[in-house]
């Protein structure tokens, strides 16, 4: 994306990373955590271990993300800042810039209404990017735009963007709704005949497969399936011809990877291996943080654990997918923060991993006697401090204060 002026358009800060680093240390950083890193990711108090997997929480793009929008409030102290959405899926790191005056323009049915923004405004893009219409829609305003959006995906853009220079249809592998993925797929309107088909999992991936098979669903009953998944105009007759796939970097790195050669293997079966090579192009286009983070939690998993514990949004995609990896292999929380563990009841309010679960309750999650190990992990998204106070009330819930968490 380019703008129309360096004075209006900033990606790279504004030079005050060393201004905003106390605030950001006080906001954000954690005691309890910086001592489980000296103590090899390992606590111990009386017969309780708290274990956090090695890669965890904040990665740098969400860093990155989060000091610009600091910077920028330093920047630009006397004027109106907007952001376009959740600059990440942390509800305590955006209400902390709604406190700094950071004004959260929230999206309705029809997307996010700019009428409110001036040219005189600063609007912040988040992490997760904005759509290309947005995009334009900012640079005609005039306003000064910052920037956030993550490098990797950045990344995907640009072979989205690739697929439909080529004449390729980008299957992607993500969540039509989500900021990241909707952001991804407007990159094919950088051309006439660019297209995109979203699919959520590896159970609609295999939908695609069997059309291109010539089984399956009718024509009519696949555009009405992903209606609300696939460009404008969208043909699966014409535009399953030739694809590339791509993804929504937070996803299961494994789960794409094999829908990828899934799609492929299907276009062999349906058109030979020539086809294949001709009309088939895929890539990982998962981010070297999500990749690390669930390689982090599996390593994790190999040890013997009595309960898994995972912070993080129930928006927060990465999230979800470390929950889902726990899920296979021990009895596992996601607790969208610290507070949803209530050490003087014995209770944690939690979502079960997997799709379309309402959050639950549950009293006695953890014994009241015997030795027990548990396991932590925590989204992208999630900064030290909130998982430091987990730890906390983790320890509590068995009775034991913080000052004998040593």
């Amino acid at each position: 994306m380019m703008a129309q002026s360096d004075t209006t358009y900033f990606r790279k800060g504004f030079g005050l990373k060393a201004e905003v680093q106390s605030e950001l240390a006080t906001d954000y950083d954690g005691r309890l955590v910086d001592l489980l890193r000296e103590r090899d990711f390992s606590l111990t108090a009386r017969d309780v271990t708290v274990r956090l997997a090695r890669e965890f929480g904040f990665c740098y793009g969400v860093e990155r993300a989060v000091e610009y929008a600091y910077q920028t409030r330093r920047k630009f102290p006397e004027r109106r800042i907007f952001l376009v959405g959740e600059i990440i899926h942390n509800p305590h790191v955006n209400a902390k810039l709604r406190e700094m005056g950071v004004e959260i323009l929230v999206p309705g049915e029809a997307g996010f209404d700019y009428t409110v923004v001036r040219p005189e405004d600063v609007v912040i893009m988040p992490a997760f990017g904005v759509t290309m219409a947005d995009f334009e829609t900012l640079r005609a305003l005039g306003c000064v735009m910052v920037d956030t959006t993550c490098g990797s995906v950045l990344n995907v853009w640009k072979r989205v963007e690739s697929y439909a220079r080529d004449g390729y249809t980008s299957l992607i592998h993500g969540k039509y709704y989500h900021e990241e993925t909707r952001a991804t797929a407007s990159q094919v309107s950088k051309y006439p005949n660019g297209h995109y088909l979203v699919v959520r999992q590896m159970e609609e991936a295999r939908m695609v497969c069997d059309y291109i098979e010539g089984k399956g669903m009718s024509h009519a009953a696949f555009i009405a399936k992903f209606a609300h998944a696939a460009s404008p105009g969208f043909d699966p007759d014409l535009h399953l011809q030739k694809v590339g796939v791509a993804n929504q970097t937070t996803m299961l790195a494994r789960e794409s990877l094999a829908i990828g050669e899934e799609v492929g293997a299907a276009m062999e079966r349906a058109h030979g291996p020539e086809h294949r090579a001709e009309h088939f192009r895929t890539f990982d286009t998962i981010c070297s943080a999500t990749q690390d983070r669930q390689d982090a939690v599996r390593a994790l998993l190999e040890e013997p654990l009595d309960v898994m514990i995972v912070v993080g949004g129930y928006n927060s995609s990465n999230t979800l997918s470390l929950a889902a990896i726990c899920a296979e292999r021990v009895k596992t929380f996601h607790v969208e923060d610290a507070a949803a563990i209530y050490p003087v009841t014995g209770e944690i309010r939690y979502r079960p991993a997997g799709l379309h679960h309402e959050e639950r309750v549950e009293r006695g999650w953890l014994p009241i006697d015997g030795a027990l190990r548990i396991g932590l992990t925590a989204g992208a998204s999630t900064p030290n401090n909130k998982i430091g106070e987990a730890v906390v009330r983790i320890f509590a819930t068995r009775g034991i204060a913080p000052e004998d968490v040593v």
